[in-house]
C-alpha cells in the first residue's frame, strides 16, 4: 500500500529517523566501490564557505519534518482552522518525534498509506511521573480494545486523554512496543539511525530530550495495526484498516507526547515494513461535564473528577 506522495519505506540507510541527513554516509558507484561521501558534497573549508553552504541549504524540503510555522502543514486535516495549529509533522518510516500539549488540545495521526504504526507513550508534562498506565486503560472502562470515547489513564487514576474519534478500528494495548533485543534477532539490526530502528530505542531517544530516562518508559500503546485476542487466548496481528485512516485524542491534561512509528512487534512480514504517520495537534477544549463521555459509566465519572480536581487546583 503506497502512494506516489509518500511510499511506505524503511528507515533510509542515509537519513535518520527524522529524515536529516547523517553526514557520514558513504555513497557507492555503480562498481560498489565507496565514492563522494555526503561530507564531500558540500564545500566548508572556511567560516564563510561553511556558513554559505549552511544558507543554500534553507530552501530544500524533506518528505519527513516538522512544518514550521505549524499552519503551513500541507495536511491541515479537514475542518481544522490552520491558524489554530500549533504541531503539525510528518514522521518518517523509522522515525520518531516529541511535544509539550497543553491541555483541552486536539492531537490527530493519520495513516497516508495504511503502514504506518505509531506507537505512544503519554506523561503529564507538569509531573511525568504520571504516565500512561496501560493495565487502568483497559481496567477503568472494561475495555480491552481502543475506539472511539476510549479514555487512556494514568496510574494515578486521572484521564490524560481520550480517543475523540476513530476511522481505523485497528490498534493494539496488548503487546507494547519492540525491543532492540527483538529487532536484533528478527533483521539482525536495531540502532536508532540504521534501517530497523526498535520502538523502545526512540522513545529512549525522545524521552532524554526532556530529562527523562529507561526507567521513566512505561508499556505503550499503538494505533493503525490491529491486534485481537483468539479463543485460545492467542494474540492475533490483523494489520492495518487501509489507507487514509486517522486516530482523534483530545489532552485532558497537560502532556508529554513521545511517538514511535515502527513496525509493530507481532507484523509477521519478514522486512521492516512501516509507512509514514502525520501528526497534526491544535487548539481546543478539554471534556466538560456536559459531555456524555464524564459520566459514561461510574469509574470514568470519577476518573474524570480526579482529573478535574488536579487540574483546577494548579489553574488549568
Amino acid at each position: 500500500m503506497t502512494t506516489a506522495e509518500e511510499p511506505t519505506a524503511t528507515a533510509p540507510h542515509d537519513q535518520d529517523p527524522t529524515g536529516q541527513p547523517s553526514g557520514d554516509v558513504t555513497a557507492q558507484d555503480v562498481t560498489g566501490r565507496p565514492s563522494a561521501g555526503v561530507r564531500d558534497l558540500h564545500l566548508t573549508d572556511s567560516v564563510r564557505s561553511a556558513q554559505d553552504d549552511a544558507r543554500a541549504q534553507g530552501g530544500q524540503a524533506s518528505a519527513w519534518m516538522p512544518y514550521l510555522p505549524a499552519s503551513g502543514s500541507p495536511h491541515c486535516p479537514p475542518g481544522v482552522d490552520p491558524a489554530t495549529l500549533v504541531w503539525a509533522e510528518t514522521v518518517a518510516p523509522g522515525g520518531y518525534t516529541h511535544k509539550v500539549l497543553a491541555r483541552g488540545t486536539r492531537l490527530r495521526f493519520d495513516d497516508p498509506t495504511g503502514d504506518a504504526c505509531a506507537h505512544l507513550l503519554l506523561f503529564n508534562a507538569l509531573e511525568p511521573a504520571e504516565r500512561i498506565n496501560v493495565a487502568d486503560t483497559q481496567k477503568i472502562p472494561w475495555q480491552a480494545y481502543l475506539g472511539e470515547s476510549h479514555p487512556l489513564l494514568s496510574g494515578d487514576g486521572r484521564v490524560l486523554a481520550v480517543i475523540t474519534g476513530d476511522s481505523s478500528g485497528r490498534h493494539d494495548a496488548f503487546c507494547g512496543t519492540t525491543t532492540d533485543a527483538w529487532n536484533e534477532r528478527k533483521y539482525g539490526d536495531a540502532r536508532p539511525h540504521g534501517p530497523s530502528p526498535s520502538g523502545r530505542g526512540l522513545f529512549l531517544k525522545a524521552a532524554a530530550k526532556h530529562g527523562l530516562s529507561r526507567r521513566d518508559l512505561p508499556p505503550s500503546l499503538s494505533f493503525f495495526q490491529g491486534v485481537r485476542v483468539e479463543a485460545d487466548g492467542a494474540l492475533a496481528w490483523r494489520g492495518s484498516a487501509g489507507p487514509g485512516t486517522h486516530v482523534e485524542l483530545v489532552a485532558e491534561m497537560p502532556l508529554l507526547v513521545l511517538v514511535a512509528n515502527v513496525a509493530h512487534p507481532l507484523d509477521p512480514r519478514p522486512g521492516y515494513v512501516v509507512g509514514p504517520l502525520r501528526v497534526h495537534a491544535w487548539r481546543s477544549a478539554a471534556t466538560g461535564p456536559d459531555d456524555p463521555r464524564f459520566t459514561a459509566t461510574p469509574e470514568l465519572h470519577r476518573a474524570y473528577l480526579n482529573t478535574v480536581d488536579y487540574c483546577e487546583a494548579r489553574g488549568l
